[in-house]
């Protein structure tokens, strides 16, 4: 997986070793075989940023507007996942998943979330009552709930360094600590970056960029559109300490806030056996900024300098406080998941902190973008918003990128 530093010609390029890029790579190989592919990936490993440290979850598509990209590809791609996963001998496990309404004024929430689950054609899913929320999760409480059996958890990032595998078994270049600089097109399309080894240059014949949360660069240094623009949210969790019995069998989630892009806290077990409440949704001035310590000048100056920005913070300042106030707390982190998991108590956290970063596109006017984006300029194709749940898509998402590129 070493870079080369001399000029090289390929029918697809992909900038980004995510596992949205990783699958684009894999779905083209697999309708033209011995094609001449090539993934260019900045850090020394693929996954190393979004695919590497979410959830875990394998999402069912009970959240998405009919008809969206992501309840479409949602559903669609955890099949896939699953499929994949099983094939390659990849841990993963349909555990199940409660979204519960713990107060009468939510219950019209979980009736929209119902219709859009079953227009979404979530696999299993049911309305249950106080008592049979009971029965899937004993630890938990709330007066109503959705039941989605399909909902799992898998490592993703063990998923991502498969696709990586088959790659290079395919034939396919995936170059690691390549970092793209410039990205032209003339005759063909010409992606210039800086490897190991010193300056890098490709050639393709059309080129995906999957670029997660330097997405919008990506697509500036092509000449894109610079609406819309990422801006990094910090998402936390705490760890519960091991026991012989999990305090839930999969997951809990409370009912979301339907004018934000965010679940809320919620517990859920991931495959590696551990237990983790969370995440906190807090605006961080890095993209990489998995410590709140983490500061990178040109992240923040992008972020301040988007009107977006100012827009999204004049409507939802309430909502900032409540996250800083919970991000700054485990205490109270922990009370909000203890609302539909009362069991739950500071004692049993490991102390320790896990976070990820959302790309989170924004527009100009301060919309909170909440579909996928997908354009294209000539022979570029740019994936410009693929925040939760481009993971659990990614494969019906590559595929539909794929067949957008061909046409």
């Amino acid at each position: 997986m070493d870079a080369m530093s001399s000029s090289a010609a390929y029918d697809l390029v992909v900038v980004g070793g995510g596992i949205v890029g990783l699958a684009c790579a894999r779905e083209w190989l697999r309708h033209r075989p011995g094609a001449r592919v090539a993934v260019v990936e900045a850090e020394a490993e693929v996954a190393a940023h979004q695919t590497g440290h979410n959830s875990g979850v394998v999402h069912g598509g009970l959240y998405y507007e009919p008809g969206s990209l992501k309840a479409r590809l949602c559903v669609e791609g955890a099949a896939m996942m699953y499929a994949y996963a099983a094939e390659h001998g990849i841990a993963h496990e349909r555990c199940g998943k409660l979204v519960v309404a713990l107060r009468p004024d939510e219950l019209g929430r979980l009736d929209e979330l119902e219709r859009r689950g079953h227009a979404n054609r979530v696999p299993g899913l049911r309305r249950v009552g106080a008592e049979e929320l009971r029965e899937v999760e004993p630890n938990a409480t709330g007066i109503a709930a959705l039941h989605a059996p399909g909902t799992g958890i898998i490592d993703y990032a063990a998923v991502a360094r498969q696709v990586a595998r088959d790659l290079e078994a395919a034939g396919a270049e995936v170059l690691l600590s390549t970092r793209v600089t410039g990205l032209r097109e003339d005759a063909s399309c010409v992606v210039e970056a800086v490897g190991p080894t010193g300056p890098v240059r490709l050639r393709a014949a059309r080129v995906i960029t999957c670029g997660g949360l330097w997405a919008d660069r990506m697509a500036r240094v092509s000449g894109a559109d610079p609406d819309p623009r990422i801006v990094p949210f910090r998402g936390a969790y705490l760890r519960l300490k091991p026991t012989a019995t999990p305090v839930v069998r999969g997951m809990v989630y409370p009912v979301p806030d339907p004018a934000l892009p965010f679940l809320g806290v919620h517990v859920h077990r991931t495959i590696d056996g551990h237990v983790m409440i969370g995440p906190t949704a807090m605006l961080v001035g890095s993209r990489d900024g998995y410590r709140l310590s983490t500061l990178r000048p040109r992240d923040l100056a992008e972020t301040l300098a988007w009107p977006g920005t100012w827009r999204v913070a004049r409507r939802f300042w309430r909502t900032g406080v409540d996250e800083v106030a919970t991000a700054a707390s485990r205490r109270r982190q922990l009370a909000a998941a203890r609302a539909y998991v009362p069991s739950l108590r500071a004692e049993e956290l490991d102390g320790t902190q896990h976070a990820g970063v959302r790309a989170q596109a924004v527009g100009r006017d301060g919309t909170l973008v909440d579909d996928f984006v997908l354009s294209r300029s000539g022979a570029v194709t740019h994936v410009r918003n693929a925040p939760s749940p481009a993971a659990t898509s990614a494969f019906a998402l590559a595929r539909e990128l794929v067949d957008r590129v061909k046409a």
